[in-house]
């Protein structure tokens, strides 16, 4: 191991920002909370069936308060047949008869509300499922439900064989079109077949979906984040003579027709119609809110670029969401990442966003590989500092407190829609979402404590035995103790109020300040497995001494060691947070 003594290189230039205005203001709870995000149907099986359930994630309510969260976002758990495992739903109001009953959601709700924990749905308005009752009578001819869905003629190819209107893929492979006899007609699918996507141009189309909102708020949860909020609306067919267009070819490096990257999306994705959409929403949030005095909070899951991003927020006359996802840490950065692409990544969202809204933080989620995994496991704390510690809102993928890892899920047992379509058993896994999806570990028991059962839905990822809740718990240094420290330290005014400042030191160590009303904390994370002693008189005002307040699990430092400001060693993978004393 090489040891290098060095002052600060100028990488990129230091960016100054407030977090919020000069004079504090009082907070919504939403704006300080942390939220954590439960895939319901691996968080804890009350029944011993294998999944997942709502009596399972109220026996475990108690967990969330200890870890200092005050909001959880709960997946789909709507009914559904569960071809897209809740994402396909077919009653948005009632509750998956696996997961449980309304009177078992009423009591989460209850307990919820007794620990002071809001709960937050997850609104899915792009499709519903072809098993639903509105696309059942649409294949009867009912003409109030047949609008709720994109239909189109198919086309007649020189052999006599119909084949779809155009060339429109589904984010999961194949066509996005599916032919139903009943109708003799082809319907829309930007996701699994499974999932018919409704007709926004259809204004019952519209209030039906206001009213999914509004059945559950009058039920008390406190928001909702939209899935797939980018693919809403499609091209109007009548600006192109009746018929929807093809897509261009997007000139991506993939030569199989039947990606989705293999086209341009153009004419189904990110549509200005698609903002008003969200504005019209917010009005009905605003609605409740009013109502009872509960602010009630928007999150959009949107894939893009800041600048599509941004609109979510609102168009200077009207809100929008009050959290557009921001996926820097997920879709630009890895583990290969040197520290100046992370400081690019994390001041560009602080950069585009308005500066009266506030940034939000997210680096793992159901859809994507565990930060142990995409980053690495000697990386867990120091990512975990980034998303409490930066100013804005905190999003918490259950299983990253403890550090969880991608199970491995053989092609047998693989069940996303996502992996199973590729037809690939060999490179199916850099499709499928399967992994990120096993089991919560809580204990070192039978199926890592989440299941009495003798199969769960998804098997448990190996190593559980370790690592877990329970044992992480019993010693003074793990994952999960580290982060409840940071989600405590991140109710100090600096880090609710204060200025943020970053630099990337070199390649391999990014840091940043936080200050407020004269505390001033500095938070060092070192991307690789060199050690450094890094000079923080780069900072303005920043002289003396500096005492660790948190480090990460395998740091060799103790909580309270006291460093001199221009040399403070900074060991390989360590993520330390630091007091101007």
């Amino acid at each position: 191991m090489f040891v290098f003594r060095i002052a600060p290189i100028f990488i990129l230039p230091a960016l100054f920002l407030l977090a919020f205005a000069s004079d504090v203001k009082e907070l919504e709870w939403w704006e300080t909370t942390i939220f954590y995000q439960i895939y319901p149907r691996s968080f804890m099986d009350s029944d011993g069936d294998g999944i997942g359930d709502l009596k399972g994630i109220t026996s475990k309510l108690e967990y969330l308060k200890e870890l200092g969260v005050g909001a959880t976002w709960l997946s789909p758990m709507f009914q559904s047949p569960m071809y897209d495992f809740g994402y396909d739903i077919a009653d948005f109001y009632d509750v998956h008869d696996e997961y449980g009953t309304m009177e078992d959601f009423d009591n989460l709700m209850a307990k919820a509300k007794e620990l002071d924990i809001k709960i937050v749905l997850d609104f899915v308005p792009n499709h519903g499922s072809n098993e639903s009752v509105w696309f059942e009578e649409a294949l009867r001819g009912h003409e109030k439900y047949y609008d709720y869905f994109m239909w189109e003629d198919g086309i007649m190819d020189e052999n006599g064989t119909l084949r779809p209107p155009n060339n429109w893929n589904s984010v999961f492979r194949k066509s996005a079109w599916e032919y139903r006899e009943e109708v003799g007609k082809y319907y829309l699918h930007q996701f699994v077949i499974g999932q018919p996507d409704f007709n926004y141009r259809n204004p019952e189309v519209v209030e039906e979906m206001k009213n999914v909102l509004r059945f559950w708020f009058e039920k008390g949860v406190a928001g909702f984040r939209v899935d797939a909020i980018s693919h809403l609306f499609e091209v109007d067919k009548e600006k192109f003579g009746g018929r929807y267009p093809d897509e261009p070819l997007s000139g991506d490096s993939t030569d199989d027709p039947e990606n989705y990257n293999y086209l341009d999306h153009i004419y189904t994705k990110d549509l200005d119609e698609t903002y008003d959409m969200v504005y019209q929403w917010r009005e009905v949030f605003e609605e409740y809110s009013k109502k009872d005095g509960l602010e009630r909070v928007m999150m959009t899951e949107s894939y893009g670029s800041p600048q599509v991003t941004m609109k979510y927020f609102g168009d200077g006359e009207r809100d929008g969401s009050h959290m557009p996802f921001n996926f820097v840490l997920i879709s630009d950065v890895n583990g290969d990442s040197s520290a100046a692409e992370i400081k690019y990544a994390l001041d560009k969202f602080l950069t585009f966003k308005p500066i009266d809204k506030l940034a939000n933080w997210v680096a793992g989620n159901h859809d994507n590989n565990r930060v142990a995994s995409r980053f690495s496991p000697m990386l867990v704390d120091g990512v975990n500092m980034i998303v409490l510690l930066l100013p804005g809102i905190a999003v918490t993928y259950m299983g990253e407190e403890i550090g969880m890892v991608d199970g491995y899920v053989s092609w047998e047992d693989t069940v996303d829609p996502s992996g199973c379509n590729t037809d690939d058993p060999i490179n199916y896994v850099s499709a499928s979402r399967d992994p990120e999806r096993t089991p919560f570990q809580w204990s070192s028991e039978k199926n890592a404590g989440f299941s009495t059962g003798d199969k769960t839905w998804l098997p448990v990822a190996e190593g559980y035995e370790t690592l877990n809740v329970e044992v992480q718990r019993t010693v003074e240094r793990s994952h999960l103790n580290i982060y409840k420290t940071l989600a405590k330290l991140r109710a100090e005014p600096a880090f609710r109020h204060g200025r943020y400042e970053s630099v990337a030191f070199n390649s391999d160590v990014f840091a940043f300040r936080r200050w407020h009303d004269g505390e001033t904390y500095i938070v060092i994370i070192n991307l690789r497995d060199v050690t450094y002693d890094i000079d923080l008189t780069y900072f303005d005002n920043v002289l003396g001494d500096l005492e660790v307040v948190v480090n990460s699990l395998d740091s060799p430092k103790t909580v309270g060691d006291v460093f001199e400001v221009s040399a403070v060693p900074v060991a390989g993978y360590e993520g330390m947070v630091l007091k101007l004393i």
